[in-house]
């Protein structure tokens, strides 16, 4: 551990010159103006393997955003970890939120703020700087094998087609992701599980154009009203999703498994004073940890109509539009809830309007084991780095590609994020803290050490 800690100290201020540039890169999957960013980004990544040490550093074209590949295979008879991970990063929208810009790293009261810092280039860049102390301290106790792709943010519609074509070359014994958040760093946990997704697009179309609301007000539908009125229809008074046959396969929480759930450490008045609101919502019955960690939710996640530049237009609107995105838990099919989200949304339209809805992309939720090798490794490490015993949680977002590799390459994965829930994922003002980045560096060499050592 001591070596490990001087070479992470010896190093440290180039970790994180390297991670501000990987940071600077405005590589937003979703919107083709940040193509030649994105590609840019792969090209660092690339680059950044091969200055660590990877042998056969590859960027492999798909019919979307490149993944990069790279390995280094020091003896056949050890265990092989595959290091899943991705360059790609949401949209910085909405700018005017930012306190700083998205794509110039600013380090305030040491925490890291920039679109992607947490992530996921701040979590997956920290397997790189360890890849590379554990190759300059001759101490790679592991094969391993990097998997880092530009379009999760986006679905990963091509990393699908990419394992299935290369399933030799991504043998591996474990899939290492971290991707994922801690509790805090006084209180290290791993997390065991992901939720499922399934996100849509919905149109409300009333009119054939825009109208004067004047002349055409209270005697043509609203399309923004009767979406809104769609939209409030899905939950009903207790919070509880209305679309039938909704919650069919959601199997509930056995006593013993909501009382372990419920043990992990967690503060309400803090969780409120964080967001800054004065109650927290959600399905009756349930307490917050297992809403956001082992229940199906329902979300808008964006919705807009009519005019909304400054000043005024009075319109009434011609249609309305708004994304919506379902997280699902184990059981539930990404594919069969799309479907039977669909069928609903259409039955409850009214006549005075037309309705179209469009599946973008899904996943499926995944448990992955407390029992393995692999994730007794991951608490050896945790007990090794930070003195203290891992405490297990269910993660409220979700990895679609989890339960892919576990369908193609026969293996499970291990979450080991050492992010936290109040990094602003997705949101303005993202961060890291410097403090975690270089924590993730020093844990991670700790779990090949152990992965090899507990599979002999």
């Amino acid at each position: 551990m001591q070596e490990i800690k001087n070479y992470v100290e010896t190093h440290k201020q180039r970790f994180l010159d390297e991670l501000f540039e990987l940071l600077r890169f405005p590589s937003v999957s979703a919107d083709p103006k940040f193509k030649g960013d994105v590609l840019k980004t792969a090209d660092y990544v690339a680059q950044k393997l091969k200055d660590a040490g990877a042998d056969n550093v590859e960027i492999c074209q798909t019919a979307g955003y490149p993944i990069v590949y790279g390995e280094k295979i020091i003896d056949a008879s050890l265990p092989t970890v595959l290091i899943y991970g991705h360059y790609d990063v949401q949209p910085a929208d909405p700018l005017e939120l930012w306190h700083t810009p998205p794509f110039e790293p600013t380090v305030r009261d040491g925490k890291i703020y920039a679109r992607g810092a947490c992530d996921d280039k701040g979590q997956f860049y920290m397997h790189v700087k360890a890849f590379e102390l554990m190759m300059e301290t001759n101490t790679l106790a592991c094969n391993v094998k990097f998997m880092i792709e530009g379009e999760e943010e986006v679905g990963s519609a091509n990393l699908g087609i990419f394992v299935k074509d290369n399933a030799e070359r991504l043998k591996a014994d474990v899939v290492l992701i971290s991707d994922t958040s801690m509790i805090s760093m006084e209180h290290p946990s791993i997390e065991t599980g992901l939720r499922g997704l399934a996100y849509m697009e919905v149109e409300v179309v009333g009119p054939n154009r825009d109208l004067h609301s004047g002349v055409y007000g209270g005697a043509v539908a609203n399309p923004a009203t009767i979406l809104c009125k769609m939209i409030a229809s899905l939950h009903d008074e207790n919070n509880h999703i209305t679309i039938p046959a909704f919650y069919d396969k959601v199997v509930e929480l056995t006593d013993e498994e909501k009382k372990a759930l419920n043990s992990a450490p967690y503060d309400e008045e803090e969780y409120k004073k964080d967001l800054n609101i004065e109650e927290v919502w959600g399905e009756k019955g349930y307490s917050t940890l297992e809403r956001t960690g082992t229940r199906p939710t329902l979300e808008v996640n964006g919705i807009w109509s009519g005019y909304i530049g400054e000043g005024a237009k009075t319109v009434l609107p011609s249609k309305a539009n708004a994304k919506i995105s379902m997280r699902l838990v184990p059981h539930q099919s990404s594919e069969e809830i799309a479907e039977i989200f669909t069928k609903h949304f259409e039955s409850i339209a009214p006549k005075n309007v037309k309705v179209k809805v469009t599946p973008h992309h899904g996943g499926e939720p995944v448990v992955t084991p407390t029992d393995s090798i692999a994730y007794q490794a991951a608490e050896k490490a945790i007990e090794d780095s930070f003195g203290k015993t891992a405490i297990p949680t269910r993660g409220g977002g979700s990895i679609p590609i989890v339960a892919l590799f576990e369908d193609v390459l026969g293996i499970k994965t291990v979450l080991f994020g050492f992010g936290l829930d109040s990094d602003a994922l997705h949101s303005p003002n993202e961060k890291y803290d410097i403090y975690n980045y270089y924590k993730g560096i020093e844990t991670l060499p700790l779990f090949h050490k152990y992965f090899a050592e507990l599979s002999k």
